[in-house]
């Protein structure tokens, strides 16, 4: 039964993290546990469960007896984002690029064809550049890094969600990726300098206006 409760609590979280992502719920707007109940079709407890899981998560803000606000992003934030993530990722990227094998740069190669494909949706191609990033700090064998650059990620998705939402009818949002390849071709020759530059390039691409 707790299993079963458990994994209901998760379905429902991960559904309210996708009405963010596709814009039906949108920052600033205040969600109601009954409604939750009537929309996801469950008792209150696992709908209780998923909002203070999301508050915990710093994507939810709890005001009793009113609701849940969803939070808004800052451009502040995202930038401290970017900034923790271009020490993070530059920092390790130079401890581990002598090590680097042939398998490990065909594995970002894939993934670039990936973030390219024309037919792709923009969370799509979202994913792909998430996983680039991840496969490439991977390399370090440093799980607990790894851990952390995902929870940037996933705050990143929901910035795009934020800033996107009422173009995506209309445009796919660009998620610039122009920077992969030579990436992938500099730590062939093992050019780290040129790496980290154009890793730097690659994070700096990330614009929400």
């Amino acid at each position: 039964m707790a299993k079963t409760k458990e994994s209901l609590k998760t379905q429902i979280y991960n559904a309210i993290l996708d009405h963010i992502f596709s814009g039906e719920f949108k920052p600033g707007q205040i969600l109601n546990e009954k409604e939750l109940v009537e929309k996801f079709g469950c008792s209150k407890a696992p709908v209780r469960e998923a909002l203070i899981a999301l508050c915990s998560d710093n994507v939810l803000r709890s005001f009793p007896r009113y609701g849940y606000e969803i939070i808004r992003l800052t451009s502040e934030e995202i930038e401290e984002i970017q900034n923790y993530r271009l020490i993070l990722e530059t920092g390790y990227l130079r401890n581990c690029y002598q090590n680097l094998t042939k398998l490990q740069l065909s594995e970002l190669t894939r993934i670039a064809d990936r973030c390219l494909s024309p037919e792709s949706t923009v969370w799509e191609h979202w994913e792909a550049n998430t996983e680039f990033h991840l496969t490439l700090l991977s390399f370090a064998h440093n799980r607990y890094a790894s851990e952390q650059l995902a929870r940037s990620m996933a705050i990143l998705k929901r910035a795009y969600a934020q800033f996107y939402w009422h173009t995506w009818n209309q445009s796919v949002p660009s998620i610039d990726v122009q920077h992969h390849y030579p990436i992938i071709e500099s730590l062939e020759k093992k050019d780290i300098e040129r790496a980290i530059q154009l890793l730097k390039e690659d994070l700096s691409d990330f614009c929400l206006y």
